[in-house]
This record gives structure tokens, sequence and C-alpha cells, in this order.
């Protein structure tokens, strides 16, 4: 009999222990994380009375499989369009948690006499709190609908952003001997451009992908899809020198802006929680009781840190953000704890061999620490702030509240700062678009035509070739980066408002231009030896065809729009399903108008009527805007639309109007039947006799159906099975029918 390999077996005993400590964690109450890294000290080698492990390496590559699964993940359920939304007050609280907290990571690292590099992991891991932690505090202690709670949980999405863009700095850090301020820079700088140019490519290209092919998936195909597509960006972000993790969150972020989403989300979840399982066993596995023991005064303070740092300065970050000083305390102890993205943070470290070997288990022990103290932490906050309140003169408080909540309005921006930042925003978009191009044209293009035309004569050729075809690729790019929002209201009003405006606003233009004929003069003098004052002269005359042609204009628009319906695909199918509310909502509220959905009830009286029977713009002053009916919607039905149980109604109006027509549609019901017991259908034999007023008749003139209410089923002739009896057929004497409806039509029929 063959043997079982031992990945089996390894896999067989972590899912077996893990699945039995989970269900006792679960009865406790308390996180999962924290039973699957106990189920992994007690399936590690550092245990010696359960059965261990025995191959370590196949559960490390599954527990990296995890991380990225996790990260992917994570991905899905995260939209940069949130962030976007959310405004300047999470941003500021979260980088000031994440400064202040990996500088004290850093600073108790250098007072235990760590390595410089343990030192600086240690503040990145400090740094994260745990997502998954605190969302299951907040759920057991009922807090999640609270408006602090929601605060929190906007500043741990932000985290776990800054997590990711964390452990690519690390690792740029870990690669060099002594890392300076340039290098760190530049590792910003390529993170910032791989980031906009996948998620634009990303956004721009596979929904367009997913929409062709929709008719041919299911959610089979959809989960290898989805999957592969996250395989295959985890290894294009390592080919670029980024972890495997990043590239998977940026192929589960740009899947979370597709339609697709939620399904894709749902399909993972299982793979997800399978590798995540392996990869929270594989932190416990690492947990060394003897090192735990030799840290113990480490791993107490670190503990103290924690606790304190956050209870202090994040209570302080919160109220930079805008907080009163008893919201900002209740968010600040929230977060006092760490968790799984420091895990992933000690991994990358070990898995780059530059971190000891003690600050793995070190972590994981203050994690498991501050996770069970998290609940005490939250429910401390509020006596808190009553002792410091007690204590603190009323005008401090006072003072300190105002201060913290006089932020102006970040939404309320000058035309000056909208339009700049807008322009900004796209000339950076196309930017790097257009460097992306150029570096694709050099790298695989020019290479291609130099074998084709080879030879010294023929090399200019292939230059020309490949420089032609490199600009006539970017000219949508640069022609929107020169063009756009030119004609903008806030470009209009700008120019309206003040001459001195006029001067400013011409010179962006200037600006925009140089970038764009500064782009043409690297082609061109990347591939040709004329002077500069040639290729300027080329760059400028290349811009302004752009400028002026109208086929560079409809190819820009187009794709243009083409990213923009991708990348709002989501919200539409929101709106069309009745999750989200239409964008012309608000500017309805601007005239006391706005929208309501409203469902038909099962037994209304209204079902079954026309949209023109029921009258209801005459009758109520509303308007059906449209009619949600399963997953289909109906957007401006006409009148001849007929209303059917359980549609719902999206309705327009005042809230006078929208009040009748909510007390109308919600009594207007059919009265309930009081002789529900005699609804009862029963099934009869009848014999047609010579006596029968039936004899003679065809079925559809004998009154049977209209006159006493009952339907002949079937004709028995001797058969197995009843014979069907036709509209036509006349009954005879002897004729034997099944007949079924209520006992009192039969007992009348009969």
């Amino acid at each position: 009999m063959a043997e079982l390999p031992t990945m089996i077996q390894d896999l067989a005993l972590i899912l077996v222990v893990a699945g039995i400590v989970t269900l006792v964690f679960k009865r406790l109450k308390q996180p999962l994380v924290l039973g699957y890294i106990m189920a992994g000290f007690l399936v590690s080698p550092h245990m010696p009375y359960t059965a261990s492990v025995a191959d370590t390496e196949n559960v490390q590559l599954w527990a990296d499989i995890g991380v990225m699964f996790l990260l992917f993940s994570l991905g899905l359920d995260f939209s940069f369009k949130k962030i976007l939304k959310m405004g300047a007050s999470p941003i500021i609280s979260t980088t000031t948690i994440i400064f202040s907290m990996a500088t004290l990571g850093v600073c108790a690292g250098h007072l235990f006499g760590w390595p410089k590099m343990d030192c600086i992991f240690l503040g990145g891991m400090l740094a994260m709190s745990s997502t998954t932690i605190i969302y299951k505090a907040f759920d057991d202690l009922g807090l999640r609908q609270q408006q602090f709670a929601s605060l929190v949980m906007s500043v741990l999405i932000l985290e776990d952003i800054l997590a990711i863009v964390m452990m690519v700095m690390l690792s740029a850090i870990a690669s060099g001997n002594n890392p300076d301020g340039g290098q760190m820079l530049g590792a910003v700088v390529k993170i910032a451009f791989f980031l906009v140019l996948w998620l634009v490519v990303g956004i721009f290209a596979i929904p367009m992908f997913l929409r062709k092919v929709r008719s041919l998936v299911n959610n089979e195909v959809l989960l290898i899809v989805s999957l592969g597509l996250c395989c295959a960006m985890a290894v294009f972000s390592t080919k670029v020198g980024f972890s495997s993790a990043f590239g998977a969150f940026i192929m589960g972020s740009i899947l979370a802006e597709t339609i697709e989403a939620e399904r894709i989300e749902h399909l993972v979840e299982p793979v997800k929680n399978l590798f995540g399982a392996i990869f929270f066993v594989s932190v416990g596995m690492l947990v060394d009781p003897e090192i735990l023991v030799s840290y113990a005064l480490p791993i107490i303070a670190l503990v103290l840190t924690i606790l304190f740092g956050q209870a202090v300065f994040g209570s302080f970050s919160f109220m930079l953000g805008g907080e009163s000083l008893k919201s900002a305390m209740r968010c600040g102890f929230s977060m006092a704890q760490i968790g799984e993205f420091s895990f992933i943070i000690a991994s990358l470290g070990l898995s780059l061999g530059v971190i000891s070997d003690f600050l793995y288990p070190v972590v994981v022990a203050v994690s498991v620490i501050t996770t069970f103290l998290t609940p005490y932490m939250i429910r401390l906050a509020t006596p808190a702030y009553g002792a410091l309140e007690h204590r603190l003169p009323s005008r401090l408080i006072q003072s300190m509240n105002r201060l913290s909540m006089s932020h102006p309005d970040t939404q309320e921006q000058s035309l000056w700062k909208r339009l700049l930042t807008q322009m900004g925003i796209y000339t950076l978009i196309n930017g790097i678009l257009t460097s992306a191009t150029i570096a694709m044209m050099f790298t695989f293009v020019l290479p291609f035509m130099h074998r084709l035309l080879p030879g010294d004569s023929l090399r200019v050729y292939a230059n020309a070739i490949t420089g032609v075809l490199t600009v006539l690729l970017i000219s949508p790019f640069l022609r929107a980066m020169v063009m756009k929002k030119n004609r903008s209201d806030e470009w209009r009003t700008l120019w309206s408002e003040s001459n001195r405006n006029r001067l400013p606003l011409l010179f962006t233009i200037l600006v925009r231009v140089m970038i764009a004929v500064g782009y043409i003069f690297y082609i061109c003098h990347y591939l040709s030896h004329f002077r500069p004052a040639i290729l300027i002269t080329v760059g400028i005359i290349a811009v302004a065809l752009m400028v002026v042609s109208r086929t560079v204009k409809h190819r820009s628009i187009l794709l243009e729009r083409l990213f923009i319906n991708n990348l709002r695909s989501r919200d539409i199918e929101a709106q069309i399903h009745g999750k989200k509310r239409p964008l012309y909502e608000g500017k309805l509220l601007d005239r006391d108008i706005h929208i309501a959905d409203f469902d038909v009830p099962a037994n209304s009286m209204w079902m079954g009527s026309t949209l023109k029977d029921l009258n209801l713009g005459k009758k109520y002053g509303v308007h059906i805007s449209s009619i949600l009916r399963g997953g289909f919607r109906m957007n401006i039905p006409n009148g001849d639309y007929m209303l059917f149980p359980h549609d719902r109604l999206q309705v327009i109006g005042s809230d006078e109007q929208l009040s009748r027509f909510a007390h109308d549609l919600s009594t207007d019901l059919m009265p309930e039947d009081m002789e529900l017991e005699n609804r009862e259908m029963k099934l009869r034999q009848l014999i047609i006799g010579s006596d029968s007023p039936f004899v003679g008749k065809a079925l559809e003139d004998s009154g049977i159906r209209s006159i006493y209410g009952c339907m002949v089923v079937g004709l028995e002739e001797g058969k197995e099975n009843l014979s069907p009896v036709s509209p036509k057929r006349r009954f005879q004497e002897g004729d034997i029918i099944w007949v079924v409806g209520e006992e009192e039509s039969l007992r009348a029929l009969v």
C-alpha cells in the first residue's frame, strides 16, 4: 500500500486540531484568530506532548498563499472611492496614529538593545491595529451602529491600505544595507507609479473583459478566473520588485469596482478561510515557550506600550481629525491591540531574513494579550473620560473640543483649489499612462523593429516607425493632459469673475503643454540625434496637431468615458437593484422633492391595475420613476405597465405627497377572508346520469366552471390514467368525470 504523503498528513493534523480548538474558542466567544494561533502552538515542534507537523516548509508555503488570498479578499472589500469620500479627518487620524505608534515601537526596540532592523519592523507591527478583532468586539458589545465605531472602521481601512505600502517600503529598506531618505522616497514614488498604473489599466480592461464573457461565466468559471487574475497580478508584482501580497491586493481592489464583485467575494471566501486558517496556524507554530519566558519583560513592556500609546496618542490623533475629547478617547481606546497585519509584517521580515527569530513569537504573545484586553479597553474609555472630566478644568475641555471640532469642512473647497486638484490628478494619471506606454514601446517594440530591419542603414527607419507608433499611442493621453478641465464650470467662473484670474489660468495650460512637449522631446531625443531646438519645435507641432485633431479628441473622450463607466459600473448596478439611490436625488432635494422606495403588498388592491387606471399623478401628485421586479428594473414606465405583488416602486414627490401615497398603498388592501376554513379544495367523482342537465352539452357550455366554480380535471375511461377532456367534447350518459372545487361548490354541482 502506498504511503500517504507527508503534506496530506500535516494538512489533516492542522485542520483537525484547528477545527477542535476553534469550536472551543467559538463557545468561549473569543476571536477565531486566537483559536488558530493556539492550534498552531499545539501542533508545533515546540509542543512535545502532542503530534507535530513533520514538514514545516510546506506549511509555510500554504501560509504564503494564505497571506495572498487574505489581501485579495481585503481588496475585494475595499474601494478607493470610499477613501476619497471620507474627507481629511480619517486620513489625519490614521497617519498620526501610524507615525506615533511606529515611533514608540522603534524607541522600545532601541531601549531593549535590539538590532536596527528589528526595531524598524517592530515599529511597523505596533502601528497596525486589528480590523478583525475590533469589528468582532464592536459586534459583541453592540456598538457597531454607533458613530464613533464607524469612524474607527474608516481609520482601520486606511491602516490596512497603508500597511500594504509599509510592507513595500520595509522590503525596500531591507534590501539596502544603509537605507537613506532618497531610497525611501524612490520606493514611495515607485509604489505610487505602479499603483496608479495598475488601477487605471485594470479598471479599464478587466470590467470590459468580464462584460464580454458574462454570458459564458458561471460560479465555477468565475472563481477560477478571479483566482487566476489574483495569482497573475501577484507574479507580476514580484517581477517589478514588490511582494505577491501587494499584487493580490491590487487585483482585489480592481475587481471590487466590477459588477461581479459581490459574487467573487462570496466565491473566494471559502478559499480565503482555508488558506487564511493555515496562515494563522503557521503563526502559532512559531511560538516558542522558552522564548516567551526569556522575553517576558519585553512582552509586558510592549503590551503596556500599545495600551497607553493608543489611549494617549490614538485619542490625540482622533482629536486632530476633528473629534471631541469623549469621542476621540472612545476611538483611541478601541484600537489598543495588534493583529493579522502585524503577523504579515513579521512574516515578511522572516522571509527576507532581516529580523531575529525571537521577534515573531514575542509579537504573537503581545497580540494575544492585547486581543483579550480589547473589550475591557473599549468599556474603559467612558469611565476614563469621566475621571478626566472631573480632574481637568471645564474651560480646558471646552477649549479642546472647540479646537478639535473647528476644522473647516474639506468638501467646501475654493474654486481654485478644486480646479488645480482636478488638473493635477488628470496630469498625473495621463503622465503615468504615457510613461508606461513609452516604456513598453522601447522595451518590446523597438528591439523587434531592429530585428525586423537589421543593419545601420535601416536602423533609422526602425527608430522612426517606433517613434511614430509611440506618439500615436500616447496622443489621447497627452491631449487629455493639456485640454482637460479647460472648459469646466470652475474655469469659466474664474475666467469671468476677475481679469486677475486669466493670466494664472493661461499659465496652467502652458505648464501642461510644456509637460506634453517634454514627452515628445524625450521620444525624439532617445530615437534620433537632432539638435534640442529642432526636437522642441517638433514637440510643439505634435502637441498642437493633437489638440486640433478630431480623431485624437474622439479617441481621448471615448477612452475616458469607457473608464468612467467601468469605474461606476458597480454603483450603477446598485442603483438598478435598489441598493443605492440615484445620483440625481441630490438635485431634487434642493427643490423640496425627494425619492422614496415603496413595496407593493402581496394583498394590495392595486395589483393587476395599470398605472393609467391608478392615475397616481393626478390623485397624489407623485411620479413613478422606475419599477424593480425581481432582478429587472423598468425605468420610466408608461401607463400600460401593470403592478404586481412585491414590486418595488421608486417614487418622486414631496413629503406630503409621498406620505399620502404611502398611506393609501399600505391600507388599500384586500379584506381578510372570514371563511378561510371553507376554502379547502377537494376532489370528487361525478357520474353523468340520464337526468343530468349536462347530457349533450359541451364542457365549455356546461357552466361547471363559470356557474358552479368547479373544474373538470379528467375523464375516467378504464385506463391507468385519466383522459383529458376537450372543451368541445359533449357529455354522454354514463360518463365518469373527476371535478375539483370547494366543498360548497361541489355540493351544489352534485
